[in-house]
């Protein structure tokens, strides 16, 4: 098999953590990586890789890239790589504007490449056995909180985490969305910082999902109600319990998962999907569906911001 030759374009929190693993993994030469902050070619020399300045200098010398630029490049960034025929592994979510991620995707098609999207719960161990289990879902719970970090400045924390889970729930559910009802508020940024969202979909089933980077401690979690059970899953600790009914008593038992890295098992999943031509044309659709969920889910809170500003004061 041949060599399959990447780089790393954006090493900051996640893109360094791309290089590691790409030194990682057999078949793979990472060729460098790039990063418009000259200070951080400090992460070049620990990865013992060439840095760049400009992405331009690696289209000609690279097979596939990972961008983990912040989302508001990752259109000019992917495109050019796209344009030239290369492979994109796009951390989410893979565009601000719907448009721009239509047109990445046209273009993967045109140029026949893979176009992934860095959608890392997918790759969760611990979501994979719960996809297993569960079945005729009712209702869902998801909280996806964690502190103020400072690194994602160009979205609001719907973009920046809920997309997760709206990717996580259509995926589970596997039915049309019939209605939603969403609030959200800015608090240190000028985009929402925290939110909530209540989603009914058409066969019944019922999510509620929050999201905040405002709260001390992260948590990651999904509770889900079905016929049968009650689910448990803790991402991060990638550890679930299933809670059973029988002759009228309530019975836990604790899922068997076999524990991994979610990042290691994207990227390889990026590259197995280039090496073995399963991705190849075919862009990830569900990313852009949850891309427009999230948009839409955006604008609601903004318009319902909006109203009740204007609402008359009490007196």
């Amino acid at each position: 098999m041949n060599t399959l030759k990447v780089a790393v374009i954006g090493v900051g929190h996640l893109g360094k953590e791309h290089g590691r693993i790409y030194r990682e993994l057999s078949d793979i030469e990472l060729i460098g990586v790039c990063d418009v902050d000259p200070a951080r070619s400090i992460r070049a020399e620990g990865l013992k890789v060439p840095f760049f300045k400009n992405f331009q200098d690696l289209i000609p010398l690279v097979d596939a890239v990972s961008i983990a630029t912040p989302t508001i490049a990752h259109y000019e960034v992917a495109k050019e790589f796209l344009k030239a025929g290369k492979h994109a592994l796009v951390e989410k979510p893979i565009t601000l504007k719907l448009e721009e991620a239509d047109e990445l995707m046209d273009l993967a098609r045109k140029h026949h490449s893979v176009l992934q999207v860095g959608h890392i719960e997918r790759h969760n161990p611990g979501l994979r056995r719960i996809r297993e289990i569960a079945k005729n879902i009712r209702f869902m719970e998801i909280h996806r909180l964690g502190p103020f970090s400072g690194r994602i400045n160009d979205c609001g924390v719907v973009l920046d985490l809920m997309i997760h889970d709206l990717d996580i729930v259509s995926d589970l559910v596997a039915s049309e969305v019939e209605n939603f009802d969403a609030v959200g508020i800015p608090v240190i940024t000028p985009f929402e910082d925290i939110a909530n969202v209540r989603v009914k979909f058409k066969n019944g089933a019922i999510a509620d999902l929050t999201a905040s980077r405002l709260t001390p401690e992260r948590q990651r979690k999904i509770r889900i109600f079905q016929e049968d059970a009650y689910l448990s899953l803790d991402y991060e600790a990638q550890a679930a319990k299933i809670f059973r009914k029988e002759n009228g008593k309530i019975f836990q038992e604790t899922v068997d998962i076999t524990k991994s890295e979610p990042l290691k098992e994207e990227l390889n999943y990026f590259i197995r999907s280039i090496q073995n031509g399963s991705g190849l044309g075919r862009p990830d659709e569900a990313a852009r569906n949850a891309l427009k969920f999230a948009i839409e889910i955006v604008q609601t809170i903004q318009e319902n911001n909006a109203l009740s500003q204007n609402l008359p004061r009490s007196l």
